[in-house]
C-alpha cells in the first residue's frame, strides 16, 4: 500500500465513511491524504460539483460507500424520485472518478434484497441470476447496477488504462456509534434501550411481537472498513484469482447468523437485565435466515474481529452518554 497516496472515501453513510477513515490512517495512511466527503460536504446527484470536486482532489484511489436502507424508509420507501437519485449518486461519483483517472476504485453493493429461493449462505454468484425479494428490489437492484457499471470499466478500459475497479457485497451491519446508521443499527439501539428502560423499571418480562426464529447476521462496521481497505490493496492476482468478469463482487459477512430471541438475549444480557423474555408463537414472517457465503474473503486472510458482545457494549456505552 503506497502511504502517500491521495485517498477519497464517500457516500451517503456517514458513519461507514467515519469508519473507513479510521481504519486508512490507523494502518498508516497521513490523515492529510484521506479525504471525507457526505453528503453535508458534497451533492453527490449534480454532476458537475462530483466532476469539481474530483477535479480538485485528484485522487488515486476512491472508495464508494453504500447508501443506507433506512434512508430510502425515510424519503418514501421506493419511489421513482428515490431510486433516481441513487442512481445518480453512484453512476456520477464512478464516472467523475473515471474521468478524472483514478485507477483503484471500491464499490459497495447490498444484500438486501437476496435472490428468492437460493441455497443457503448466498453464494456471490447468486446475486444476479434469480428474481430478487420484494419490497427492496429497487435498493438492490441499483446497488447491482453500481457492481455492473465498474465491471464495465475494468472490461472496456482495464488494459488500456490500468483501471481496477472492486465491488464488495457486505452482510447487514451495525455501528454502536451510531443507531441510525447502517442498515440494522436501529435494531440493536431500539434493543438496547428497551432492555435499559426495562431494567430501570424493574419488568418482569419484555415481549416482542414475532417469533423470535428471523435470524440475522450482523457485522460491526468497523469490520467491514477493514474488509474494504483489505479488497482494495489485495494484489490483482490474488483479486483475479476468486472473482471473475462478471461476477467481481466479493461477499463480506460475519460467518455467523443469530437469531432475533438470541439477539434480544445478548442485548439483555449486556444491559444487565435479568427477567424473562417472550415471544409470540407462530412461524417466522418473512425472510427467516440470509448469511453470506464470505469464504472466499477468509481464504485470503480476512476475518472479523469485534465480536457482537463486545460491540453490543459499545452501543450499550453509547447510549448510556447519549442520555446522560
Amino acid at each position: 500500500m503506497n502511504r502517500v497516496e491521495k485517498i477519497v472515501v464517500a457516500g451517503q453513510s456517514d458513519g461507514l465513511v467515519a469508519a473507513i477513515v479510521r481504519t486508512l490512517i490507523k494502518q498508516g495512511h497521513p490523515a492529510s491524504h484521506v479525504v471525507a466527503a457526505t453528503p453535508a460536504e458534497l451533492d453527490f446527484t449534480n454532476q458537475l460539483a462530483v466532476r469539481q470536486f474530483f477535479e480538485e482532489e485528484q485522487p488515486q484511489q476512491f472508495y464508494m460507500a453504500a447508501a443506507r436502507i433506512g434512508v430510502l424508509r425515510a424519503r418514501g420507501g421506493y419511489s421513482p424520485d428515490v431510486v433516481y437519485d441513487y442512481l445518480m449518486v453512484q453512476a456520477n461519483a464512478i464516472h467523475a472518478a473515471f474521468r478524472c483517472g483514478v485507477k483503484k476504485l471500491l464499490f459497495l453493493g447490498s444484500s438486501f434484497g437476496p435472490p428468492r429461493q437460493v441455497s443457503q449462505p448466498l453464494a456471490p454468484d447468486t446475486l444476479f441470476t434469480r428474481l430478487l425479494d420484494p419490497p427492496p428490489e429497487p435498493y438492490t437492484a441499483v446497488r447491482g447496477a453500481g457492481i455492473k457499471l465498474c465491471e464495465s470499466y475494468n472490461r472496456q478500459y482495464g488494459q488500456s488504462h490500468g483501471v481496477d475497479y472492486r465491488s464488495v457485497v457486505p452482510t447487514l451491519l451495525y455501528d454502536p456509534l451510531n443507531p441510525l446508521h447502517p442498515e440494522h443499527s436501529a435494531l440493536v439501539f431500539a434493543l438496547v434501550r428497551r432492555f435499559h428502560e426495562a431494567r430501570l423499571q424493574r419488568q418482569a418480562g419484555v415481549g416482542f411481537g414475532c417469533s423470535g426464529a428471523e435470524r440475522l447476521e450482523l457485522l460491526h462496521v468497523d469490520d467491514l472498513a477493514r474488509a474494504c481497505v483489505f479488497v482494495m490493496n489485495l494484489p490483482r492476482p490474488a483479486h483475479d484469482a476468486c472473482t471473475g468478469p462478471l461476477q467481481s463482487h466479493i461477499n463480506v459477512g460475519h460467518g455467523r447468523d443469530i437469531s432475533l430471541a438470541e439477539l434480544a438475549s445478548t442485548v439483555a444480557s449486556v444491559v444487565g437485565y435479568q427477567g424473562e423474555i417472550w415471544f409470540e408463537h407462530g412461524p417466522a414472517t418473512g425472510n427467516t435466515r440470509k448469511p453470506l457465503d464470505s469464504a472466499r474473503l477468509r481464504a485470503l486472510g480476512w476475518s472479523p474481529k469485534v465480536s457482537l458482545q463486545d460491540g453490543l457494549l459499545v452501543a450499550y456505552k453509547n447510549h448510556l452518554a447519549r442520555w446522560a
